[in-house]
């Protein structure tokens, strides 16, 4: 739309016909005859280059291209003809922002650490031993900050908190809590005639901040000391949309070696609020740039908005959506007063009242309603510097409603009603617990949460997602969460996502895995997705984020893809779709550890007692599969139990098993599964990485035992090795395996079972297994390398990648005559496949 009406002469504010000023995004310049650097140089130098507040300023000679983004000084200077190699540098106007927010701010971190040696001096000279004493030291801690931030920015007169302390207290602390308890009353106070007048100084600040009557715990003298030091920092620099998760460390300790890297950082709370409405209302904003009507209804519609976060910590969500909906609100401000002829002053209309949490912690639920009013305060401030005034900070009007509850038990409707003109959006960032995980609370939450449905084993975020959508349904509402890429991949994608779909409800966007992590001390990395959902008949443009790139595509299905006619598998295939042997695990028994022996320890052994070999068996898992480790296991079956206890070494062993099993009743086993000998087994393992071409798999005859950590599938065909090793099955595999980090678990029942093999000739069972012969011999040339080296997709020999590429264009082939050109048009295939086999193994069971 910009461009369109650049081209029709409106919106540029230059009068040359050799210039372009487009307000806030660019300064361009064309230039003849004349050196670009020093034409650049002097436009960046002048005042007047920058009075529309241009992203970049551009010259050129339509030979050469030179530019500078005034935000972050990057320069770019290159042919013109190279600058399809230069899009990121342009990527600000694609709502791509160049520039990394810190993960940390040293005016927080200092402070954090401050509080922290406040909290544990007060903990020491008090005794806090019920809930409501804890909570009075959290209301405290609050009230603290507030002061500390009031004193530096212009809310209570400068430094006036931190040297009434000095100036009215004894030294030693002793009546340090009486004048606190003063203070805080004449704070909330606004007749102070009962009040000495030292306090009168102090502003009347009210909003229920101050409202409720709590004893200031006793102090020290070493605790006064540090109040007064930390009252000396310059709290005008904290972040409030950061130092709330710092302050959390405060009365946590064990988070305290993290601080300041357990917050969700800006970039990631950005790729939540613009698809979920920043970007909209901006887009309606550049719409109606001209349009003074269209503008104050846009402004109207700003008042109207809700922002809920049910899961809000400390609240950074909140406060950078409150942030950014009030730096819009500026904006559309500036655009009136610009287009009137006698502008009036603007007042905002955006009030902490339109914000809503609930947060289970009571000191962040605290911590979360401080912040907020802080951000009014600063943003306040902002307004004020634009337009010459700006709403009252003081007295504090009502705050966000943020409410100290477990979200998974509470009807969120109490907390943010659904009133018929408000505009609500449902963000943030859910907790996250593995179902195996979950404590017996959480497992109760879960049950709870999905009491009307008959599956309940989902991961604890699942509550969050299900809640939001039972609450927006039939409304115009929306919500998107960051979570664990769990919630798109096994159980979830085939049992939790059929429930939202149900409600009719569509994934409006959605952005593709990716890691998230900060450089906390032992920070442990976590891929996360990000899902956002709206009902079915809501008019919004269906967007998939991959790395830098925004796709629009005609739907987004339950595995954060945008394939067309993407089936929902059964959650347990028990039965495969195919005729081939079923791929198993062999039943690793718990505490089975006792049973094995390192390559060393096993060779010392046999070096004594050779006869003791025929009682082990090589040791086969994924780590030994791949890595190339070699391990022994002790392998008893019961036809040589009574032979093998009369060595003591084994006696030993079983002993230590049977008392850490705790059981007499097959102790002597390593697994459930008698593993059958020098019988021909295809070995998959269960855990592999996803930046493979290819699955590692073991074809292998033998003795050997094998541990949990692998499928096994006796007596296979030749051409079944060769069909799983192909890129079809790694394609399906990567679409429907569980997730560990980065790496796929590979799965039988969502894997193995489902994957679609048409029915084969003879003669093209005969082509795969020759190609499958010269993958094999292709490995044996390179037996120095491991299987994890041989394919590493970066290391992987030619001759073996060839081998492969030769394979699938083989087993493709059987599928049909026509090459595949992208792993989507191979999963496509494949589904449509999957439905035909499905339908007709349907009607099967009807005939």
């Amino acid at each position: 739309a910009t461009v369109s009406l650049l081209k029709k002469g409106k919106r540029n504010l230059s009068k040359r016909d050799d210039q372009i000023i487009l307000k806030k995004k660019m300064f361009f310049q064309e230039v003849d005859g004349e050196d670009l650097h020093v034409t650049i140089d002097t436009l960046k130098n002048d005042e007047a280059t920058h009075r529309h507040d241009p992203r970049f300023i551009i010259v050129t000679n339509y030979k050469t291209l030179l530019a500078v983004d005034t935000k972050t000084d990057d320069t770019l200077d290159i042919k013109i003809g190279d600058i399809v190699k230069h899009p990121f540098f342009f990527g600000p106007w694609a709502k791509m922002e160049k520039t990394a927010h810190a993960n940390e701010n040293p005016a927080d971190v200092k402070a954090a650490e401050k509080m922290a040696k406040i909290y544990d001096e007060i903990l020491q000279d008090n005794e806090f031993e019920t809930k409501d004493d804890l909570h009075g030291l959290n209301i405290f801690l609050s009230r603290l900050l507030f002061c500390f931030f009031a004193e530096d920015t212009g809310i209570f007169d400068e430094n006036a908190f931190t040297n009434a302390i000095s100036s009215h207290t004894q030294d030693d602390g002793s009546d340090l809590q009486e004048y606190l308890n003063k203070l805080f009353e004449v704070l909330n106070t606004q007749d102070r005639q009962a009040y000495p007048e030292y306090l009168h100084d102090f502003p009347y600040v009210n909003g229920g901040l101050f409202g409720d009557s709590y004893n200031a715990p006793i102090f020290s003298r070493k605790a006064r000391k540090m109040i007064i030091e930390c009252g000396e920092l310059d709290w005008q620099d904290i972040n409030p949309d950061i130092f709330g998760s710092m302050f959390q460390a405060v009365v946590h300790k064990d988070q305290r070696s993290n601080m300041g890297m357990h917050y969700t950082s800006v970039p990631n709370i950005m790729k939540v609020i613009e698809p979920l409405f920043l970007n909209e209302l901006k887009e309606e904003f550049e719409k109606h740039y001209d349009n003074q009507s269209k503008l104050k209804q846009l402004l109207t519609r700003l008042g109207r908005l809700r922002i809920f976060d049910p899961a809000c910590g400390s609240g950074n969500f909140l406060i950078i959506a409150y942030k950014e909906i009030r730096t819009l609100e500026m904006q559309i401000f500036q655009r009136i007063q610009e287009t009137t002829t006698s502008p009036s002053l603007p007042f905002s209309c955006i009030s902490l009242s339109q914000f809503y949490g609930i947060e289970l912690d009571d000191f962040a639920h605290e911590v979360a309603i401080l912040s907020l009013w802080l951000a009014e305060h600063q943003m306040n401030v902002a307004f004020k510097a634009i337009f010459g005034q700006a709403n009252p900070t003081l007295p504090l009007k009502e705050g966000g409603k943020i409410v100290c509850a477990n979200a998974t038990r509470i009807p969120w409707e109490d907390v943010c009603p659904k009133d018929k003109d408000a505009e609500i959006y449902i963000l943030g960032n859910p907790p996250f617990d593995g179902s195996s995980e979950a404590g017996s609370d959480l497992r109760q939450d879960i049950s709870y949460t999905f009491s009307d449905t008959t599956a309940r084993n989902f991961d604890y975020v699942a509550c969050w997602f299900y809640k939001a959508s039972k609450y927006i349904q039939n409304t115009n509402f929306c919500y998107a969460f960051v979570s664990t890429n769990s919630i798109c991949q096994g159980i979830h994608s085939s049992q939790f996502w059929p429930l939202i779909f149900k409600c009719n409800q569509k994934i409006t966007f959605g952005y593709e895995p990716f890691v998230w992590s900060n450089s906390a001390k032992n920070n442990a990395k976590v891929i996360c997705v990000i899902v956002g959902v709206a009902n079915i008949n809501t008019k919004r443009q269906t967007l998939l984020f991959k790395e830098n790139l925004s796709l629009s595509v005609e739907n987004i299905d339950s595995y954060m893809s945008a394939v067309r006619n993407m089936p929902v598998l059964p959650l347990n295939n028990k039965s495969s779709l195919h005729d081939y042997p079923p791929a198993s695990r062999i039943g690793f028994i718990d505490k089975s550890t006792n049973f094995m022996l390192s390559r060393q320890d096993y060779k010392d052994l046999i070096k004594h007692k050779p006869e003791l070999s025929m009682f082990f068996r090589e040791l086969i898992g994924s780590k030994e599969m791949l890595q190339g480790e070699l391990r022994f296991c002790l392998y008893i079956t019961e036809k040589n139990l009574s032979e093998a206890i009369t060595h003591s070494e084994i006696a030993t062993i079983l002993e230590k098993v049977k008392s850490d099993r705790k059981s007499d009743v097959l102790y002597y086993r390593f697994c459930k599964k008698e593993v059958p000998t020098n019988t021909p087994l295809i070995v998959i393992p269960r855990i592999c990485s996803a930046s493979r071409e290819y699955i590692p798999i073991g074809f292998l005859s033998g003795n050997y035992a094998f541990n949990d950590q692998v499928q096994i599938i006796e007596n296979p065909n030749t051409e079944l090795f060769g069909i799983i090793s192909s890129k079809l099955h790694m394609v399906w595999t990567k679409k429907f395996a569980g997730r560990l980090k980065g790496d796929f678990r590979y799965s039988n029942t969502l894997c193995y079972n489902t994957f679609p093999i048409p029915h084969l000739t003879n003669k093209q069972k005969e082509t795969i297994a020759t190609h499958v012969y010269n993958v094999l011999e292709e490995r044996e040339k390179h037996s120095d390398k491991t299987m994890a080296q041989l394919y590493d997709p970066d290391k992987m020999p030619d001759g073996l990648r060839q081998a492969h590429h030769d394979l699938d264009i083989a087993v493709e082939r059987c599928y049909r005559s026509k090459p595949f050109t992208s792993d989507e048009e191979r999963l496509e295939y494949l589904f449509k496949l999957y439905e035909e086999m499905t339908n007709k193994e349907k009607m099967g069971d009807l005939l």
